[in-house]
């Protein structure tokens, strides 16, 4: 299935698990300190809702208005919808804290509203910034209609390419601006119209790439840095993503082994799961589910495919990837597919409703294909990975015919930044490994780079990342930094039954 960089979902953040309906009360909204009111840029009271209602916060929103193509800047425009949610402190710091969504094709007010509970410290004394990126969320959304069977639908490079068409001829814009190279303009626009001097970025996954042009655009404004699940300037998305997957499921099963309890209960984990891909992609296996809105049954075949996207969406988090070896067990063992199918019926629906896919491609088409050098890649250790070549090759034919879009030439350079940098990321990392983070780190001269022990894609949810970054923004710099809790910081223990895992 195309799909870019990962994406945040809940059960990507360790410790967001059972703390989905997190309400935050915004308790000052006079007006936060640094926002102002502008001509272009008028702030109101709103409430921001969990997009599955698990929760909202009070915030102040309003919507910059700019050029859809800024060289033309009478020409078409667009609204960027942005929402801050005031520091809790009357006496709040100058300088706010701007996230930043992934994706490709997420916007940050869907995507951060019930994860602002891991920021409270920083938001006591500090504003926090939420922009819908251009092309996602409720600024001009790019979205496109996905097949109601999900990508695992999409059989040949045609229906790509037929895919790809039709998406580009319901959307509400021109894809060619709705690349980071001009996103990186909305946000110091939005950054100067709520009359900010120095703002400090927190990037996850796709958005570390933002975040760092943004640092090659405006660095006198970046105060200070944190980039979570980190992707190096130089990266070419999708070279990497199947092997990348498969090294950290292999690292997954490794650590199986190393456990007594999950070495003893599932002693052949990695060869049932090779035996169950072979199996699938000689014969399907059909599955009933309920149907999640009528709660009817249905069923549904499960493919090769299903079992590869349950599989990756799995290994994204610890506590997620602590159900894998039990799922594949159950299928392989008992023939007891049902875990898998619902997993990969729920990230289907997840994804379609997450991601902005005309966003998505606008970016992935622009910034990532055409820098791919295909003939460099293993393709024996591609073919033999539990993603395949699907997934780039779907790509790959989308944007063979998706129009090329605004690229800066130095997009790809290295950096050569003094901004301080936070810099996280997670050992079993299957879409941004902490190879990309410490390529990355070394454009920064003030920097500090933490790998988590046996966690997964974006860290934020870690307690131990959380006092880190309250700690490095108060102190604006990674001198003395204290990092000594990720020394402790474990993965979450493998379900040796549906109960649990052991005692």
């Amino acid at each position: 299935m195309p799909q870019g960089l990962g994406i945040m979902q809940e059960n990507a953040v360790p410790c967001a698990t059972g703390a989905l309906a997190t309400i935050l009360c915004g308790l000052w909204l006079s007006g936060p300190a640094g926002a102002q009111s502008s001509d272009g840029l008028a702030l109101a009271a709103c409430r921001l809702e969990h997009p599955y209602g698990l929760g909202s916060v009070a915030a102040r929103c309003g919507r910059l208005r700019v050029a859809e193509n800024p060289d033309a800047p009478h020409a078409r425009q667009i609204d960027l919808a942005v929402a801050v949610i005031p520091a809790v402190s009357a006496q709040a710091r100058a300088d706010p804290l701007f996230l930043l969504a992934g994706g490709p094709g997420q916007g940050a007010r869907d995507s951060f509203v019930g994860m602002l509970g891991t920021l409270a410290a920083v938001r006591r004394e500090r504003d926090i910034v939420l922009v819908d990126q251009r092309g996602t969320g409720d600024s001009n959304v790019m979205a496109c209609d996905m097949p109601d069977e999900g990508w695992e639908s999409v059989a040949s490079p045609d229906d790509y390419r037929h895919l790809a068409s039709a998406c580009l001829s319901g959307l509400p814009g021109d894809p060619r601006f709705y690349t980071t190279s001009i996103a990186v303009r909305d946000l110091d626009a939005v950054r100067a119209a709520l009359g900010y001097e120095q703002i400090n970025l927190y990037g996850a996954s796709y958005g570390t790439r933002v975040v760092q042009h943004y640092v090659r655009r405006y660095s006198e404004h970046a105060r200070a840095v944190i980039l979570d699940g980190v992707v190096n300037p130089s990266l070419a998305l999708g070279a990497s993503m199947a092997l990348d997957a498969e090294s950290a499921l292999r690292a997954g099963f490794a650590r199986c082994e190393a456990d007594p309890g999950c070495a003893s209960r599932y002693p052949d984990i990695a060869a049932e799961f090779d035996t169950l891909r072979a199996q699938l992609d000689r014969h399907p296996v059909t599955v009933r589910l309920p149907d999640p809105v009528t709660a009817e049954g249905r069923e549904i075949e499960f493919t090769a495919g299903h079992l590869a996207l349950a599989t990756r969406m799995l290994i994204y988090s610890d506590s997620s990837a602590a159900l894998l070896p039990l799922f594949i067990h159950e299928a392989h063992k008992n023939g007891n597919f049902t875990p898998l199918a619902a997993q990969a019926q729920m990230v289907g629906e997840q994804l379609r409703d997450a991601l902005a896919y005309g966003m998505h491609n606008a970016v992935v088409c622009s910034e990532d294909l055409p820098f791919l050098d295909r003939a460099a890649l293993d393709q024996r250790a591609l073919g033999a990975s539990f993603l395949g070549s699907a997934m780039l090759d779907g790509l790959s034919a989308m944007c063979e015919v998706w129009p090329r879009g605004t690229v800066d030439v130095d997009l790809k350079d290295p950096l050569n930044s003094a901004v301080p940098a936070l810099l996280l990321s997670g050992q079993f990392d299957p879409v941004t490994p902490p190879a990309y983070a410490a390529a990355a780190a070394a454009g920064f001269s003030d920097h500090a780079e933490i790998v988590f022990k046996g966690q997964g894609h974006i860290q934020l949810g870690l307690k131990c990342a959380q006092s880190m970054i309250r700690r490095f923004l108060d102190a604006g710099t990674t001198a003395n930094l204290d990092t000594h809790c990720a020394d402790v910081v474990e993965p979450s223990p493998f379900f040796l039954n549906f109960n649990g895992g052991a005692p």
